[in-house]
């Protein structure tokens, strides 16, 4: 296992060196001119180019890259071209809050889809059917209207949860909880519907398998083949769904922290990338990717763990 874990890592770090590498060149590749967008179209061309000059905009591409990697190697990230704040403090000041919403939709997702993938796959016939509607329609329902429908309800016309704002943990347990529970329920529902029908056909391809009527027939007691013999060999395909769902929730936070006010990393992606600030950018494509590998390391290692033929594979 020691050897499947180090030989994932080491294919992040390339995985991580290479996207850092082609975010540079990308992010560089536009022609903004950031000296006269910091001091105005009115600025004398050799205080532009002076500026320019400051922030190492004067160098060819790949200098600046191998410049900001060695800064970054050792933890300095620099600072916002445009709002002077230092970047590795914005972003862990902004990091908390997409990471719980991100979290807690995991876990509700990871419940609920167990619950229902379980229930569909074992019951089969009206209930199975049921868990297959409610599947196709949480996962075919676009994102904003899903939070749109969950805000009128829920905040304004209920008024049981705050329809913008966010409340820390550390400030308020129970306001924390307030106002993340509808922007980690309108994220649920599509990832939901996805993982609840990889739980229903993994469950029912392994209850098919020879080994299982065996397990039947010796007369062992159905939970016992549920929870050791048939989870266990049918956790590989919704935990690589699960794993996907939460990357996938990068691109939905963006929308959801930008509905409901959330002061997170996706609202602060759209700021910054419109304005070019090439320091905050790179440093947030650095902790998404960084948060990716964690992801995929993680349910590999869990598959691996679960299913010891994956390790070779």
């Amino acid at each position: 296992m020691l050897s499947f874990v180090l030989r994932r890592i080491a294919a992040g770090v390339v995985l991580l060196f290479v996207i850092s590498v082609l975010s540079y060149l990308l992010l560089s590749i536009p022609d903004n001119d950031v000296g006269r967008q910091l001091l105005g179209n009115r600025a004398a061309q050799d205080l532009v180019d002076a500026k320019n000059a400051e922030l190492g905009l004067d160098r060819p591409v790949l200098v600046q890259y191998a410049d900001w990697l060695a800064h970054a190697l050792r933890g300095d990230f620099g600072t916002s071209w445009f709002t002077g704040e230092d970047v590795l403090r914005s972003i862990t000041t902004r990091l908390p809050v997409t990471l719980s919403l991100m979290v807690g939709v995991t876990l509700v997702s990871a419940v609920l889809s167990l619950l229902f993938g379980v229930w569909a796959g074992v019951r089969r016939g009206p209930i199975d059917r049921f868990v297959q509607i409610l599947g196709v329609v949480g996962y075919a329902l676009p994102g904003f209207l899903v939070t749109l429908v969950i805000v009128v309800v829920f905040a304004v016309k209920l008024g049981w949860f705050p329809a913008i704002g966010y409340v820390g943990f550390t400030e308020s347990p129970s306001g924390w909880l307030s106002t993340v529970t509808l922007p980690i329920a309108s994220l649920s529902v599509a990832a939901v519907a996805g993982v609840s029908q990889q739980v229903r056909g993994a469950v029912i391809d392994v209850l098919r398998q020879d080994y299982v009527r065996t397990l039947r027939a010796r007369g062992l007691p159905p939970g016992r083949i549920l929870f050791r013999h048939v989870l266990r060999n049918a956790a590989a395909p919704p935990l690589t769904v699960l794993g996907l769902q939460f990357v996938g929730m990068l691109g939905g936070a963006v929308l959801v922290e930008q509905i409901f006010g959330l002061p997170g990393i996706g609202s602060m992606t759209v700021t910054y990338t419109t304005r070019g600030d090439i320091p905050m950018i790179m440093a947030i494509v650095l902790f998404t990717v960084v948060g990716v590998i964690a992801v995929n390391l993680l349910v590999d290692v869990l598959i691996g763990w679960l299913d010891p033929k994956a390790r070779t594979a």
